[in-house]
């Protein structure tokens, strides 16, 4: 390992970095070397910003690049303390798009495909709470609390922990599933256990099961959080306590699913609707052949 990678996951593990944006940070500052070949505390800025419109050319996404700029200014601005580099490039912009939801009766067709029964507790789950791939991968045996009925999420999205739904029917399935696999503590491990399921692992056997299950809607495994989101809403739960579900800081990250409801759009009726039709009226030679009579 070079001594400019040591430095930068320490001043990483000094800010309490999580492993996975670690990880990101560091494969940032990776694509910046390998696109000039040179290292990187031997780049001038006007290097840098090529490799930024690099991306662009190349269709990388905004949160993609967002990242990416992210984790080469912790580079420049962090690790080296002395460096004249001056990255004052603002956050690309993200395109605001809607996030597809499948039906329930879709849900079912994914959940009910996969044989592997751990494959099918691990979308159950997902579904069930609510919860973000990386939060199923972290969950351990602890985590499930039949007594209240809730799946306690541990150091999630923002290193905050929090209580989602538990329901009945998947716990009973948990409890045939444990009495197979007898996990000790990761509640989905990997191939050892004493490591849990890979992120990576969880989203193959999502798209894997989609595919069999014949629906093309809902890429990636995130899509269930969203159908989670969304069908509650339409049973009529309040939004402000979906969004602690969630796990949500903002009530308008939760309101974007209001724009997919199919409750909330049936409740509003299109203007060409109340436009009236015209009475049908006779021809003007009709009342004169009339008046002739």
């Amino acid at each position: 390992m070079s001594e400019l990678r040591k430095k930068m996951i320490r001043a990483m593990e000094l800010k309490d970095f999580s492993p996975r944006t670690q990880q990101s940070y560091l494969s940032a500052v990776e694509g910046l070397s390998k696109f000039h070949r040179k290292s990187p505390d031997r780049l001038t800025q006007t290097e840098i910003e090529d490799y930024v419109l690099h991306l662009k050319d190349e269709g990388k996404s905004a949160s993609t690049r967002n990242v990416i700029i992210s984790g080469v200014k912790f580079f420049y601005q962090h690790t080296l303390v002395n460096s004249e580099i001056a990255l004052n490039m603002p956050s690309r912009r993200k395109p605001k798009i809607l996030p597809e939801v499948l039906s329930r009766e879709q849900v079912r067709m994914i959940i009910d495909t996969p044989a592997d029964l751990k494959h099918r507790l691990i979308l159950m789950t997902a579904y069930s709470g609510g919860l973000r791939v990386s939060e199923v991968a972290a969950l351990k045996v602890k985590s499930i609390d039949s007594a209240r009925m809730v799946i306690r999420v541990y150091q999630g999205k923002g290193m905050k922990d929090r209580d989602t739904l538990l329901s009945k029917k998947l716990l009973e399935e948990l409890r045939t599933y444990w009495k197979v696999y007898r996990p000790t503590d990761w509640l989905f491990y990997g191939k050892r256990r004493d490591t849990p399921m890979s992120i990576t692992s969880i989203q193959r056997m999502y798209s894997r099961t989609k595919r069999d299950a014949g629906i093309t809607k809902g890429k990636g495994i995130h899509c269930l959080r969203h159908c989670f989101a969304t069908h509650l809403l339409e049973a009529g739960y309040d939004v402000r306590k979906i969004q602690l579900l969630m796990g949500h800081r903002s009530l308008s990250t939760t309101m974007v699913y209001l724009h997919v409801s199919r409750n909330g759009l049936a409740k509003v009726q299109s203007p060409l609707d109340f436009i009236e039709e015209p009475e049908q009226q006779a021809p003007p030679w009709e009342d004169d052949d009339e008046s002739n009579q």
